[in-house]
């Protein structure tokens, strides 16, 4: 079995999946090529056998011209069994007219589906999203196949690391730091939590304000931004619970990996974590932007351990049922064989 993947992503949960995708299907004897931007941090982790292939493939690129005529010679001599675009960007270079089963993964909601002309299949990771594509009138082949990630226990983070009291209670979160994902919501909800600390583990372009308002609330002294972690789930492993507070998530990578690492979770009732979350059994659930139910649900978590420990069991076990690692490769081997098939 033979795997062309083109992802052109940056850095975040989209892309850890990625990885560990790659390296599932690998560790089942899956002989994969991807084409990936230059200089993605997380190329060191995917498995050896994995060959990578670099391109900016943008606008103002030569490659922009270069890379499809690139793929069409590589389509030729290796002869893929499929063709994997990832996201709209990653689809838009897989090319008609060419043997290969032709998939799309989507792990948002598309605006369009003008990039998706030359794919046969999209896989969805959530059935919110496939409802969706067909809603816009999407009549071709479509899958629900969702994320997994590594169930490895990992030892935390020494907090002497971040500054941090080692009895502090300790929140940690993870992302690009945009404004959807909702950190501003998190440093608001320290104005409850007097001696709580936050960690914030990743980047991006609304650093400067979010530092600007942990200043001006007065909380920057137990706010640290961690800044892209190779390993930041040695980072959550250190913390107390983890938080999610984004107001629009297709599916949420981030609590799965914290579930991994038996830490509690408190998220918002965006899409993804609807349909996965049950309140109470296996996280807590609390309104997009309420600061306040944020701080009173780590407070919660804090003076109950025995609500701790049973939100962590029942994300354990959510994990084990419906997101194993196993299981999802194999379904997407499952659908290379059988779309193959019917498509010759």
């Amino acid at each position: 079995m033979r795997v062309l993947h083109f992802h052109f992503g940056k850095d975040g949960g989209a892309e850890r999946f990625f990885v560990h995708l790659l390296n599932a299907l690998a560790e089942k004897g899956v002989e994969q090529t991807i084409v990936i931007r230059p200089g993605r941090k997380w190329k060191t982790e995917i498995h050896g056998s994995v060959e990578i292939l670099e391109s900016h493939f943008r606008t103002a690129s030569p490659d922009r011209l270069l890379l499809p005529l690139r793929v069409k010679a590589l389509i030729k001599s290796w002869k893929p069994d499929s063709i994997l675009g990832w996201m709209p960007k990653g689809a838009k270079l897989v090319p008609g007219n060419v043997e290969p089963l032709r998939l799309a993964r989507l792990g948002d909601y598309p605006t369009s589906l003008r990039k998706f002309r030359n794919i046969d299949t999209l896989v969805c990771n959530t059935p919110g999203i496939a409802h969706h594509v067909r809603s816009m009138g999407w009549d071709r082949g479509v899958e629900v196949i969702s994320n997994f990630t590594s169930l490895e226990r990992l030892a935390p983070v020494d907090r002497k690391l971040l500054d941090t009291p080692t009895d502090a209670f300790v929140i940690s979160s993870m992302g690009r730091f945009v404004p959807r994902k909702g950190f501003d919501v998190l440093i608001r909800s320290l104005l409850d939590l007097p001696d709580a600390y936050l960690w914030l583990i990743g980047g991006g372009e609304e650093e400067g304000n979010l530092k600007g308002l942990a200043d001006h609330l007065g909380v920057a002294d137990r706010v640290r931004f961690a800044g892209w972690q190779k390993e930041p789930r040695r980072f959550v492993a250190a913390s107390d619970c983890f938080a999610m507070a984004s107001s629009h998530e297709p599916l949420g990578n981030v609590i799965l990996e914290a579930w991994a690492q038996a830490i509690p979770v408190v998220s918002t009732k965006a899409e993804g974590p609807l349909w996965f979350m049950r309140h109470g059994e296996n996280g807590l659930m609390v309104d997009i932007g309420d600061h306040k139910a944020f701080a009173a649900e780590f407070a919660r978590i804090r003076a109950d351990s025995e609500l701790a420990g049973r939100l962590v069991s029942g994300g354990l076990d959510t994990l084990e049922q419906q997101f194993s690692a196993d299981a999802v490769a194999q379904t997407y081997i499952d659908l290379f064989v059988s779309r193959s098939k019917r498509a010759a």
